[in-house]
């Protein structure tokens, strides 16, 4: 009889280990996944954060207000303003 008694024993030490293995296991694999998804996340938010500061640059640099593409100086309280070069344009643009 102490032959299946030690038996039983070692069954039930082998079960527990068992069990405490796999809790552990677990644990870390899920804590490393929830880190994966905290750092993606983080980098998300960062790329976002860097996206707004470009576009508020844009909206705050003068030299990147302009709304056509030929360089042409629109913006009448400037010295550098060319009064002929801007109806030019505006003729070329209208139909």
């Amino acid at each position: 009889m102490s032959a299946t008694s030690g038996v039983n024993v070692l069954r039930y030490s082998a079960l527990a280990f068992g069990v405490f293995y796999g809790f552990t296991h677990q644990r870390s694999l899920t804590a490393s996944q929830k880190a994966a998804a905290a750092k993606e996340e983080y980098k998300h938010k960062q790329q976002l954060i860097e996206q707004a500061k470009l576009e508020y640059a844009k909206s705050k640099d003068p030299s990147l207000r302009t709304t056509e593409k030929s360089g042409l100086n629109q913006d009448p309280m400037d010295p550098k303003f060319d009064l002929e070069a801007y109806l030019t344009a505006l003729e070329a643009q209208s139909p």
